[in-house]
């Protein structure tokens, strides 16, 4: 993808996950120009018969009733953006930050909100020359948009913001001079559109989603070796067990089991013992990993008709300027809260099969994977860390959208809390890879202990990978580092790209 040109109707997941990797140059479609266009005219001809439209030619929130002169209107945009620019905490990351740019550029380029290409356009420079505005977290209830994180973003288009742009902080106007751009001269509406928008929610959601999906893959893997370090049965992942289920996500799983579990020397030495079933954190994994699976797929179908939707409000259609709602984002709220509580489980059976690691379940382990229990702690304290972090997920996973603050004097008296929906998705996320770097390092120790005899091929290779970033377990040490290290191998998909592609394909 060297060039990516925006219509508003065709942005898809997969562009947004490739924009990322390639960063091709943005542009507005000509035909989107044609839309938004003509949208402006709209305005124009609102202002001058002095029809009295919301947004317009008026105040905002519980200021609705307020009509404002003509020749007040271009004084209200700036108003509308400096006093909204209201946000707190760390500045979102980069990543995050170029995907609210470009969502908030393709929702713009569907033509109904009133706003000239050129904004757009200037907007799209910044980002093709990687000038990113300074979006700070917080200060977003998730309805009416997400106000203070984009005026954040408005700000820097009119010289009045922050940016950075190799690794330097910009203000006001060396923001646009390094993108090689004049300052936004901003006209009636344009104010509102840009930050009345769901865009920070979405961008948010969808990082949950992507890093969703490699902690589910990576969930796979590591079990599949905590399979084989446990001793444990290949018989519940057989294809017949989860046709009979019908349920598409753990029909795929359990074919990813399938790909690993292929048939080890250690599987051979334990087909005698007297073990009849397995414990659940072991044996239910197509089952609680293939919802994760379906729960992924249902908020991939959410957040990708969320990339080429209209969340501003009002809306223009033809000579029509009608207020609804679109900008209340309780769809992004849902999608994260089921996603935050989907990866708050791939931790919980984690942290299960690590305890399961540790207390001699196979009978060829010693206790807490030490080398001399009693003497050696072995994993014991690096299982407690998992806990821990188990635990505290547990409470992050209360979902954001159950909850609800009035704003605006009452006027907006009913929010998603969207973005803390996203934000805390994605502290879960952090913590989940950290669960899974203890499991992967505490079944790589189990399978050392078992040698001469040998894993699955492709579970060597994976095991092979886990011990370039960690050195086997031969005593007592100091685990954090290795924590660390795994944990973001893990986060940047190196065991979900052991993987068959045709399999884990998701989005």
């Amino acid at each position: 993808m060297t060039r990516l040109s925006l219509t508003g109707v065709d942005l898809t997941l997969k562009a947004l996950t490739e924009f990322e990797s390639a960063h091709p140059q943005v542009q507005l479609a000509d035909n989107a120009c044609r839309k938004m266009q003509a949208s402006v005219d709209t305005v124009r001809r609102v202002i001058a018969t002095q029809r009295v439209c919301y947004g317009i030619n008026t105040g905002f929130g519980a200021l609705a009733r307020q009509h404002i002169p003509r020749d007040q209107l271009i004084r209200l945009q700036y108003n509308l953006v400096r006093s909204h620019a209201c946000g707190v905490g760390e500045a979102l990351p980069a990543a995050i930050t170029r995907r609210i740019m470009l969502l908030k550029a393709n929702s713009l380029a569907i033509g109904n909100s009133g706003i000239r290409p050129l904004v757009v356009e200037t907007l799209l420079t910044l980002l093709n020359r990687d000038v990113l505005p300074v979006i700070p977290a917080r200060g977003s209830v998730g309805a009416s948009g997400d106000l203070a994180p984009l005026a954040h973003l408005a700000l820097a288009l009119i010289g009045e913001g922050e940016a950075l742009h190799g690794g330097k902080l910009l203000q006001g106007g060396e923001v646009l001079t390094a993108a090689g751009v004049k300052p936004v001269q901003l006209e009636a509406k344009e104010g509102l559109a840009l930050l009345n928008g769901t865009q920070v929610s979405a961008a948010l959601a969808i990082e949950g989603l992507l890093q969703a999906r490699i902690a589910l893959l990576s969930s796979i893997v590591i079990g599949a070796l905590t399979v084989e370090s446990l001793a444990g049965s290949y018989s519940p992942f057989d294809a017949r067990v989860h046709t009979a289920r019908n349920l598409p996500g753990q029909i795929r799983v359990a074919e990813l089991f399938r790909s690993l579990l292929t048939g080890s020397e250690i599987w051979q030495a334990h087909q005698d013992c007297d073990r009849v079933q397995d414990p659940y954190a072991l044996r239910c994994m197509p089952q609680v990993y293939g919802a994760v699976w379906d729960t992924l797929a249902h908020a991939a179908e959410v957040l990708g008709r969320e990339c080429n939707s209209v969340s501003d409000n009002p809306l223009i259609f033809g000579e029509d300027v009608l207020s609804g709602g679109n900008f209340h984002a309780e769809p992004l709220a849902f999608v994260a809260d089921f996603m935050a509580i989907a990866a708050t489980e791939l931790g919980n059976i984690s942290e299960r099969r690590t305890d399961l690691l540790l207390k001699r379940t196979n009978p060829r382990l010693e206790m807490f994977l030490a080398r001399e229990p009693g003497v050696e702690s072995g994993f014991m304290i690096a299982h407690v860390t998992a806990a821990a972090l188990a635990s505290e997920n547990k409470t992050l996973a209360h979902p954001a959208s159950a909850d609800t603050i009035p704003t605006s004097a009452g006027q907006e008296d009913h929010v998603s809390m969207a973005p803390w929906a996203g934000l805390k998705l994605l502290a879960i996320l952090d913590n989940v890879y950290r669960v899974l770097a203890v499991e992967a390092l505490a079944a790589a120790a189990g399978i050392d202990a078992q040698r001469p005899l040998k894993t699955t091929v492709e579970l060597e290779t994976i095991h092979a990978l886990l011990r370039k970033h960690a050195a086997p377990y031969t005593g007592d040490r100091r685990l954090d580092t290795d924590i660390r290290r795994t944990a973001r191998e893990l986060a940047a998909g190196a065991l979900a790209d052991c993987l068959p592609a045709d399999i884990a394909a998701l989005l």
